[in-house]
């Protein structure tokens, strides 16, 4: 597995454990289908959350959260109504979260949760 890969995947974890600790619980991960890739699913009460997470060694090229684009965010959409369909779910309100993670390996991980960003 490349650097990165491992860096991502590190991140979700940290981001799921994150969420959870607020009282958002994670329900899938990774899920992919033809037209994309969910990094976190969760539930928040009654509310479907999908979450997107972008993590990185430093801020030097930016923020995480900056790496967010409208057409991802669009996309995540999408794959937000195919992930209940396929899951045989109904939610009446489906929201679109994102979290960065800096993860510079000699402190903490610093994380950022932002609320229906789309």
């Amino acid at each position: 597995m490349k650097a990165k890969d491992v860096l991502g995947q590190t991140g979700e974890w940290a981001a799921a454990d994150f969420l959870e600790d607020r009282g958002i619980r994670v329900i899938d991960s990774n899920w992919r289908c033809p037209n994309g890739e969910i990094d976190l699913v969760a539930l928040d009460g009654d509310e479907l959350v999908i979450v997107e997470v972008k993590t990185r060694r430093s801020r030097r090229y930016g923020d995480p959260l900056e790496a967010l684009t409208r057409a991802k965010l669009l996309r995540l959409r999408t794959l937000a109504v195919l992930w209940a369909r396929s899951h045989d779910q109904v939610y009446g309100t489906i929201r679109i979260d994102a979290v960065g993670i800096i993860m510079d390996g000699d402190n903490p991980p610093s994380i950022d949760h932002l609320k229906g960003v789309a």
